[in-house]
């Protein structure tokens, strides 16, 4: 049976550093997809957006800064609030957007929680899926039996 630990929150959307606007966000961890975070942006628009990246990009951008190309997360200080900053390039354009750290490191615990790190592979049930499919059956010894015998004869 698969979870998933969802938070809503509001960031901000960095337009400067004197200006930010708030952007309802819906943060979702699936443990069938255990490796990847989901971020859902409720812009105002008929459409949501939509970002997925690594879980484990973000529990370390809590920490220090990481990532690089697409997603960029670091955290920092903002008016004395601990912030965690998410830097996201597209084709579409760049966004810099800022969530508590609070808020972001409370639901990173939960997922943390529901599939602990270094055990998302078991999730997936590759290993499982492995071990049955290179299970003999009976129709492998009939496959692997040779048809035409030995060139030998037993009588000489």
């Amino acid at each position: 049976m698969h979870s998933v630990v969802e938070r809503e929150l509001e960031l901000k959307l960095v337009l400067s550093p004197e200006r930010s606007i708030p952007v309802p966000a819906r943060l979702t961890y699936r443990t069938d997809d255990p490796y990847a975070v989901h971020i859902t942006f409720h812009i105002g628009s008929e459409h949501p957006v939509n970002w997925t990246f690594a879980r484990e990009l973000l529990v370390e951008g809590v920490f220090r800064p990481c990532g690089h190309g697409d997603v960029r997360v670091w955290p920092t200080t903002v008016d004395g609030h601990a912030v965690v900053l998410m830097a996201l390039t597209s084709p579409d354009g760049d966004a810099l957007l800022e969530a508590p750290t609070a808020q972001v490191s409370a639901w990173l615990e939960r997922t943390l929680r529901a599939v602990p790190p270094g055990s998302e592979s078991e999730q997936l049930g590759i290993d499982a899926g492995l071990a049955e499919l290179l299970t003999p059956t009976p129709a492998d010894d009939l496959y692997l039996r040779d048809p035409w015998g030995s060139d030998e004869s037993d009588g000489q």
